[in-house]
């Protein structure tokens, strides 16, 4: 046998040891970054403990969809969506969360949501006999999302609780907002 021949022998024979022990390896740098889910639910979670102490939990809530920071008469599929986790968890935490999009009184607007903040909030909250609402905003980065959502008393519009934060523009969130924001 040549000594190319052994050589390569020996290599296709140590090529599963090399590669077993590469699996050995630690090559994590960082921790694992959180999923959008993950971090929207975090958030909501600290909206939630934010107003905890102000707020009571068998008094109705009126969750509203998030909107545009910059036109607060327009929202997107993204709102709507952040909107919905948001009253998810909410509900999770044992909140009174009105969905009002079961009741013929109030005009929710098709593609646009249900939004409170360019209307009357205190005919809103006599409606539908809630204390409090969820109201937030968006706005889009180059790379980024910035989220601000807050749960407002709506008898004297004093904020309850609130939290900020942001989420990589990834494909699937630039699916989520207006054409004219892809």
């Amino acid at each position: 046998m040549t000594l190319k021949k052994t050589a390569n022998l020996v290599a296709l024979l140590l090529m599963p040891l090399l590669l077993a022990s590469c699996s050995l390896l630690d090559t994590t740098t960082s921790p694992r970054e959180a999923t959008t889910l993950e971090r929207i639910d975090d958030a909501a979670g600290e909206l939630i403990a934010s107003a905890r102490d102000r707020i009571d939990t068998q008094q109705p809530i009126i969750a509203t969809t998030l909107v545009n920071v910059d036109q607060l008469g327009q929202s997107s599929t993204l709102g709507r969506t952040l909107s919905e986790a948001f009253t998810s968890r909410m509900v999770q935490a044992g909140l009174n969360v009105v969905e009002v999009k079961l009741r013929d009184s109030l005009y929710i607007e098709e593609n646009t949501g249900e939004l409170i903040l360019s209307r009357n909030v205190q005919r809103l909250g006599q409606d539908y006999n809630a204390d409090a609402v969820l109201v937030g905003t968006y706005a889009q980065a180059q790379n980024q999302v910035f989220i601000n959502v807050r749960l407002v008393k709506i008898a004297n519009r004093t904020i309850l609780g609130a939290t900020s934060f942001s989420l990589p523009l990834t494909n699937d969130l630039r699916y989520l907002l207006p054409v004219s924001y892809r």
